[in-house]
């Protein structure tokens, strides 16, 4: 755990995303990286030069296949860090697989979440919302904009919403997929498995094993594209010169 938590503690500081008096609201689907992120955050409130509030947000897409008791652990957990837990009961699922049969649905389905989220935040009173996007995720995010969208482009480590005054903060944008999966096995916590039936079939699961694929080849691959976001000023990109340079 220790080398989650300075891994994390590098993030909060390089990008200034936590302030004395924030309220911080996990939103904490049940998997790996959520609940994981929940735990890093209750234990660096022990040593925090900022005091911050802590709760989390779950929101429930309404999927059949979504185990009550696995649920229910996650709850007991909340309350085991001492950390007030909601749960959104949505149909989310239902509109996106069963009203409108959406054919590549993952977009849509993270938008819903998200407003579900945003929406419950506001309620609250507002706040932070914590996301457990990991490096993992910021190199496919980066691949993905460049595959399917012709952009180099990535979600930020902090992004203020200015429709719902909520600021997003990605606390774990330093910490590699290995990492969570090892410490949450040796950590034993609570994992509520994804029960949706685009898990293993989405654009970013392409994405996720395109780069394994490239990493058996050039092993320091995933690592160079990491390199390349976390230090933009590194990037030698064309510029069209303005008429009025010669």
């Amino acid at each position: 755990m220790q080398k989650i938590l300075s891994a994390m503690r590098r993030a909060v500081q390089d990008y200034d995303m936590i302030h004395d008096g924030d309220k911080i609201f996990v939103g904490l689907s049940g998997g790996k990286d959520s609940t994981l992120l929940l735990s890093a955050l209750a234990a660096y409130r022990r040593f925090s030069p900022e005091h911050y509030d802590l709760e989390a947000i779950t929101v429930d897409m309404g999927l059949k296949e979504t185990k009550q008791e696995e649920m229910d652990a996650l709850i007991a957990y909340c309350d085991s860090l001492g950390v007030k837990h909601h749960l959104i009961k949505t149909d989310i699922g239902e509109i996106i697989f069963e009203a409108r049969k959406e054919q590549n649905p993952c977009s849509l389905c993270a938008k819903m979440r998200r407003g579900a989220l945003n929406n419950e935040i506001i309620r609250l009173g507002g706040g932070k919302l914590a996301l457990g996007h990991n490096a993992d995720d910021v190199a496919e995010t980066m691949l993905l904009s460049l595959l399917y969208e012709g952009r180099f482009s990535c979600f930020a480590p902090t992004a203020y919403m200015d429709k719902s005054g909520i600021t997003l903060i990605r606390p774990f944008i330093y910490i590699e997929e290995y990492d969570i999966k090892s410490t949450v096995a040796r950590l034993g916590l609570p994992i509520v498995n994804n029960p949706c039936p685009m898990n293993h079939e989405s654009q970013r699961e392409y994405m996720k094993n395109l780069i394994k694929d490239i990493c058996k080849d050039i092993p320091f691959a995933k690592q160079r594209i990491l390199g390349a976001i976390f230090h933009p000023e590194r990037n030698n990109l064309w510029e069209k010169p303005s008429k009025n340079q010669h």
